[in-house]
């Protein structure tokens, strides 16, 4: 008994004096909450950081300009262009928890020789943290659905080698599928800040389209269009007009609707739609907020996010059309142009001096050598009885027919002419055979035209009338010519 009674009074004693400290020290209580509060909030912080690991798979045509807006979005402006596989990254910060992060960029090469590299820029475990971004040139319009089909092609082949687990896959695309139905516009409040739902239309999804996610890859795509600034190129020289534009457009949003891509129109030469582009990346592979509205006034800064698009807002594009139509062919209205032949103009080289010089040298050797003087009268004349007599003559007629003051070229030659017949006849003599001789075969007097019996004839008439005048020069020829022989 004895026990028991001091064991149940220390009991009491033990108890009351617990009681007495709580109630006596509450300063100490609230110190203690407070650390409890910073610590537990600690650990939240430590368990919420951004996560790693997460990849960008960039697929496009060789010169799309796939390195130059990755680097842009690393914010380098210098950068060397790789080949097969490229690795870049670009920050990710987060300024309310204050933690940052890399996102890898693996650039695949636009040769498809390339294309087996995915696999080491994605591998199946790390699927589920990829997001495919394909890149169009835009300053190549007509190569943009041949692109986007083949690149989207390319990525499905490699999905399909990964031999993902069925539950796993199924799992992605519904993700994507959600993703895509729950989408609401940014509201217009200042903030920017997406319109709520309620809990009603959150439980009800609306169904998709008949041409929407019919080629649902799993991992969200996102379809960049590069060059947007040589929209204003294609229309100076290849006579672009806006319904060619909005063709181009509607064709490509219905690409990405297949697909269930974004749209997202760039230019790094105008740094155009890249800080867009980051945000909506970010937004998609860490969550942030994004509260970015669709553009689609501006024809070269586009922007469609996954899950705005459907047919009927694709169907207002086609109501500017004039010359085509919804319905017809990309590749028949979107033609590539021809290419020009630049023809090069062939490079003159002037040979060296030394040669060409050696050159002349040979050509002149050839020629045959000039005497000074004058010219030597190389035709062929009518034998004569007396060469030297007629030749002094004919030097002594030429000198007496020389051309004078007022005189002219006709006027000369006739006097030439008549002083030889002239001469020719006083020499000869009459009836003499040798005095027809010296004479051509063939003279011509101003304005007619003799033949050899009528020159023999008035030969014969001018010697029998001027017999006495011409007496003493037919005494002198034979003499003459005795004295020269």
């Amino acid at each position: 008994m004895a026990t028991s009674g001091r064991s149940a009074l220390l009991s009491s004693t033990s108890t009351g004096s617990r009681s007495t400290l709580e109630n006596s020290n509450p300063e100490e209580d609230d110190g203690q909450d407070l650390w409890s509060t910073i610590l537990s909030e600690v650990s939240t912080h430590s368990r919420s950081k951004l996560p790693s690991g997460k990849n960008v798979l960039v697929m496009g045509e060789v010169g799309s300009g796939k390195t130059a807006m990755v680097a842009k979005l690393q914010g380098v402006e210098e950068f060397m262009k790789g080949r097969g596989l490229e690795y870049l990254y670009f920050s990710v910060h987060d300024d309310d928890i204050d933690d940052q992060t890399r996102c890898n960029a693996w650039v695949l090469d636009g040769d498809l020789y390339h294309k087996g590299l995915q696999g080491v820029a994605v591998p199946v475990d790390s699927i589920s943290n990829t997001l495919l971004l394909i890149t169009v040139d835009m300053s190549r319009p007509w190569n943009a659905l041949d692109s986007l089909q083949k690149w989207a092609a390319v990525a499905r082949e490699h999905i399909d080698k990964l031999r993902v687990a069925p539950e796993t896959l199924r799992e992605l695309e519904h993700r994507l599928v959600k993703q895509f139905q729950e989408y609401t516009e940014p509201g217009s409040g200042d903030d920017g800040t997406p319109q709520r739902r309620s809990d009603e239309e959150e439980s009800v999804l609306l169904p998709l389209g008949d041409n929407t996610l019919t080629h649902n890859l799993g991992i969200p795509m996102v379809v960049v269009c590069t060059k947007c600034d040589a929209i204003s190129t294609l229309e100076k020289e290849h006579d672009y007009r806006d319904e060619h534009l909005d063709l181009i457009q509607s064709h490509i949003r219905r690409f990405c609707l297949q697909y269930g891509a974004s749209l997202v129109y760039t230019s790094v030469k105008e740094m155009k739609n890249l800080d867009i582009l980051y945000k909506y990346l970010v937004h998609r592979l860490y969550g942030f907020p994004f509260h970015c509205p669709a553009q689609v006034v501006e024809r070269d800064a586009v922007f469609i996010p996954s899950g705005w698009d459907n047919e009927k807002k694709i169907a207002i594009l086609h109501e500017n059309f004039q010359t085509v139509k919804a319905d017809d062919i990309f590749e028949e209205v979107i033609v590539k142009p021809p290419v020009r032949k630049i023809v090069h103009e062939k490079e003159i080289q002037a040979e060296d001096d030394q040669v060409f010089l050696v050159k002349l040298q040979s050509l002149l050797a050839k020629q045959p050598a000039v005497t000074a003087g004058r010219p030597v009268d190389t035709t062929s004349r009518a034998p004569t009885g007396s060469p030297r007599t007629s030749n002094r003559s004919a030097a002594a007629n030429v000198a007496n027919a020389m051309p004078q003051t007022g005189q002219t070229s006709e006027g000369v030659l006739a006097n030439f002419f008549n002083s030889l017949l002239t001469k020719k006849a006083g020499t000869g003599g009459p009836g003499t055979p040798g005095g027809g001789n010296n004479t051509p075969g063939t003279v011509r007097k101003s304005g007619s035209k003799l033949g050899l019996s009528d020159v023999q004839a008035e030969l014969d008439r001018i010697s029998s009338r001027e017999t006495d005048s011409d007496l003493p020069n037919a005494n002198d020829a034979p003499a003459t010519d005795g004295q020269d022989t």
